[in-house]
């Protein structure tokens, strides 16, 4: 058997049948939801939703709380987000794809820094900062939930903090055995560098029309 394949499906012999089929179920949802948004379609969202609803459960079970909060405030944001893009006027979008506003660019390391300390905290209060995931998780879940905010209000950017948060899940994912979950990081990598290039393409094409 190939080495990588073995190790990827490994941790997957004591795994419940159901578990493996929430995880693959939430997997292909998750990756037509970043295809959704890449191509600025409102499907993200109910796709994202169910998505990650069911990754609220497996990544308690994972022990990664700070990516199980992401989710679970991704659900909450997708409500509102969903509201935000279907909003039209005259069959013409009101919120188009756009840039942070000044207060946005400068602000949102701050909040980043907020972020990290109350998922840290989430930690320290279940007792589960016992090893080297779980500042990674705290990291990267400050990048997630400010990449999640900013694809809500329709801005390019989000599509960076999309960029190295996936980057950096890959390999975190593997070290804790949820293999499908790590290759799902790995293709929402790519579908991110594509989405960021086309979502600049249509802002600078709509601002010349302006």
């Amino acid at each position: 058997m190939n080495p990588i394949f073995e190790f990827l499906i490994s941790p997957y012999e004591n795994y419940q049948t159901l578990d493996i089929a929430l995880e693959g179920t939430a997997v292909i949802l998750g990756l037509l939801s970043v295809y959704f948004a890449k191509r600025d379609q409102i499907a993200v969202y109910p796709s994202g939703m169910i998505s990650t609803a069911i990754f609220v459960y497996l990544l308690f079970k994972a022990n990664l709380l700070g990516d199980m909060l992401i989710n679970a405030y991704f659900f909450l944001v997708s409500i509102y987000g969903w509201y935000f893009w279907q909003n039209k006027k005259k069959k013409k979008s009101e919120n188009p794809i756009s840039k942070m506003d000044p207060f946005e660019r400068k602000w949102w390391s701050l909040f980043f820094i907020l972020i990290l300390f109350f998922v840290s905290g989430v930690y320290n209060f279940f007792d589960k900062w016992n090893d080297w995931s779980a500042p990674v998780d705290c990291f990267t879940t400050a990048l997630f939930f400010l990449g999640m905010w900013f694809m809500a209000r329709k801005r390019i950017e989000h599509w960076i903090f999309w960029i190295v948060g996936d980057i950096i899940s890959i390999p975190l994912y593997l070290y804790k055995g949820l293999g499908l979950t790590s290759i799902q990081y790995f293709i929402f990598t790519l579908i991110a560098i594509f989405g960021y290039i086309q979502w600049k393409k249509i802002y600078i094409s709509k601002k010349a029309t302006v």
